[in-house]
């Protein structure tokens, strides 16, 4: 049977016009979800300086994630994160960790209690967070990414819990006087096997308050350890799937199902070389170049990051900020790149949530960043790109009762039941 052009023609037109038409459902559909759940992200880095009178979250600045941004995308709930970086076990690294700490608590609070008051509050509770958002506000919860700060005094504990932290990991990159790290299987040369004895106390201290314990940066055994001692659910706070990347900052299937039998949630991180170390990497390496050659021309020189945690916060602010300045400057030709070299996206973010959900179930898996902290991936690099991964989401037929577990009702579960957990001891 043959067909004539322009018939030909009209049945292309009409094709293009039904998938138009889905594709306008779909992202209608998935705008009415993302808009009714709560959406949540576990965390996210901040810097002080953007916490003063003169530059603050009210302004849409150039970080990752601000008030703007957060509106912009149907951001609900931000996790700023008090992070204080591995230096010696010793008074004098304790101190100045406590001191780092400290300013950014109270930088946190100076957003919601100074600067911005009517638009985001902070929250300590689940109720918390449903009735800001019922008020039509943002929100801020508190975690601490590195125990190191409480230094040896397990009263620093509840004077962080105090301060509003809800979550806190017992180390990061390098093994504290609390924990060892994942960064021990470089070289595999551990601190304590695990925990340390000041580690458990503060394990149980940590139960006994209703503050979450946080398994994303410690060692496997730490992490086992944990879950051994722990009466209240963990949480990875932001960490994907190392069956799919293997990464240390990932958790194995052994892992996840500890976390499943405990309870609780891994909150799936959109960090690149987490998602796909060697898209990554491919990626990179071409942009690197790109960078290299623009920034030759103002006379900036790309660091590694070695070299940057040897520089103290000024300094690698001013670095930061001349590297941003880079990066715009070679937009053009950054965006022609991907197409011939794809980043790691969305779709690779939500194959980590795709496999963690199978693995482990719905109830127990969430969605993070690490926004301001090295996280992002393209469709997803900032707050105001949110709706993105729920649009992927109901693309792959997640329901919207399943998009919202995973965009904030397991985290609120969990600190829920550790917050639970808590009342007992204390009663």
């Amino acid at each position: 049977m043959k067909f004539s052009s322009s018939f030909l023609l009209l049945l292309f037109a009409a094709f293009s016009a039904r998938a138009q038409t889905s594709e306008e459902q779909l992202r209608e559909k998935a705008r009415r979800i993302h808009e009714k759940v709560i959406t949540i992200d576990t965390h996210n880095d901040i810097n002080v300086n953007n916490f003063t009178a003169q530059k603050n979250y009210t302004q849409d600045l150039d970080t990752q994630v601000n008030l703007p941004k957060m509106e912009s995308g149907g951001m609900d709930v931000t996790w700023l994160i008090v992070y204080t970086g591995q230096e010696e076990l010793t008074p004098a690294g304790y101190k100045k960790a406590y001191e780092n700490a400290i300013s950014k608590f109270e930088a946190i609070h100076r957003l919601t209690g100074e600067i911005a008051p009517e638009e985001i509050g902070l929250a300590t509770t689940s109720q918390e967070v449903r009735d800001l958002v019922a008020e039509g506000k943002m929100v801020a919860m508190i975690g601490v990414e590195n125990g190191y700060p409480i230094g040896t005094d397990i009263k620093n504990v509840k004077k962080f819990y105090d301060l509003g932290a809800r979550y806190m990991s017992l180390s990061h990159n390098g093994h504290s006087q609390l924990c060892d790290s994942n960064t021990g299987e470089a070289d595999g040369k551990w601190l304590h096997n695990g925990l340390s004895p000041l580690g458990r106390k503060v394990v149980m201290e940590m139960n006994r308050l209703g503050m979450m314990i946080d398994v994303s940066h410690p060692s496997k055994e730490s992490m086992r350890q944990m879950i051994e001692l722990s009466k209240a659910p963990l949480i990875a706070s932001h960490s994907s799937a190392r069956a799919l990347c293997n990464h240390s900052r990932n958790l194995d299937d052994e892992q996840l199902q500890w976390l499943k039998e405990n309870g609780g949630v891994v909150q799936t991180v959109a960090f690149r070389s987490y998602l796909s170390t060697e898209k990554h990497n491919a990626y990179n390496a071409a942009a690197d170049q790109v960078i290299a050659e623009v920034g030759e021309k103002i006379g900036f020189k790309k660091r590694k990051w070695e070299e940057l945690k040897e520089l103290d916060d000024e300094a690698r602010e001013a670095y930061s900020e001349k590297y941003r300045k880079v990066r715009k400057l070679a937009q053009p030709k950054l965006q022609k790149l991907k197409e011939k070299v794809p980043p790691v996206d969305v779709s690779d973010f939500v194959d980590h949530i795709d496999y963690l959900v199978e693995k482990i179930g719905i109830d127990h898996v969430g969605i993070s960043s690490d926004f301001d902290g090295g996280g992002g991936v393209e469709g997803y690099n900032d707050a105001s790109e949110a709706f993105n991964v729920t649009l992927e989401l109901v693309r792959r037929g997640y329901t919207e009762d399943e998009i919202a577990k995973l965009w904030g009702e397991n985290l609120l579960r969990v600190l829920d039941e550790v917050q639970a957990v808590a009342r007992d001891l204390q009663g």
